[in-house]
């Protein structure tokens, strides 16, 4: 800010119908390596139940509790419904519920977010996903310690939400590729931000795709005009001329906002 840096945040570009083009390519990635990454520390050697995720027949397969119905938890349903789990997702918004019912034709059991719901599923689950996100602003902890308790040992959380500060509240450190877990209440925590950063092939292709077009915008136009012509990449401007223009940031760091349009004054 006090240099005058021109801040465009790739999480904060939205377009009007409210979604954040340049985050859905990290959060398919992330919400599919959820389940990979989950399925992996059920393995007995890792501390966790020795399960195999999709079970076999005449065995069950584990049970998948997803937080969140956004691009994270619908990805993290697909991978899980795939390797043939159990699956329940919990989500605040009624249309989301059904939109997921329909995609998943009934594999996926919809749970309306409230805190008894979320305490019966943290307490069968044996996979638990932490998906939920708030644009620019901390992930709010929706699974207590308390619910944590009532996991049994040798579960596993893998809290995609970590970049956002996490959404369960016993993860209560980042962890790393290198060193990625820790047991906390019998239960097994993964909370390594960055989680894309383990497949980056994967991952640079995808942003790549959706992120050229902005970058050729700016380029080819100067950043003022392609502001003025974008209205999608002026809301993900978070600071410009000296000011903090992002009220959600603004406010998770407590410092002074000023809307966009009095900064580019």
């Amino acid at each position: 800010m006090e240099k005058h840096v021109v801040g465009i945040a790739y999480e904060t570009i939205q377009l009007d119908n409210g979604s954040l083009p340049l985050l859905v390519p990290m959060s398919e990635v992330a919400g599919r390596m959820s389940i990979q990454i989950g399925a992996q520390f059920l393995e007995k050697h890792y501390g966790g139940k020795g399960m195999l995720l999709g079970g076999v027949p005449g065995v069950s397969p584990a049970k998948v509790t997803i937080i969140g119905g956004g691009i994270v938890g619908t990805n993290a349903a697909k991978m899980a419904v795939g390797m043939g789990a159990n699956v329940i997702l919990i989500e605040k918004s009624a249309q989301r519920l059904r939109e997921i019912d329909d995609l998943f034709n009934g594999r996926v059991k919809t749970l309306m977010s409230n805190p008894y719901n979320i305490a019966a599923s943290v307490a069968r689950a044996d996979l638990l996903v932490g998906a939920v996100l708030i644009p620019g602003a901390r992930a709010p902890h929706l699974v207590t310690e308390e619910m944590v308790k009532t996991m049994t040992p040798g579960s596993v959380i893998v809290d995609v939400a970590i970049d956002q500060g996490g959404s369960i509240e016993t993860i209560d450190r980042v962890t790393t590729h290198s060193d990625p877990v820790y047991i906390k209440h019998g239960v097994v925590h993964y909370s390594v931000a960055n989680m894309p950063g383990a497949v980056a092939r994967t991952s640079t292709f995808a942003l790549t795709n959706v992120t050229l077009g902005y970058a050729l915008d700016i380029a080819n136009k100067g950043y003022f005009k392609a502001l003025q012509e974008n209205r999608s990449l002026r809301k993900g401007i978070n600071v410009i001329n000296g000011k903090l223009t992002y009220k959600a940031v603004a406010e998770s760091l407590n410092i002074m906002y000023t809307p966009l349009e009095e900064a580019l004054l």
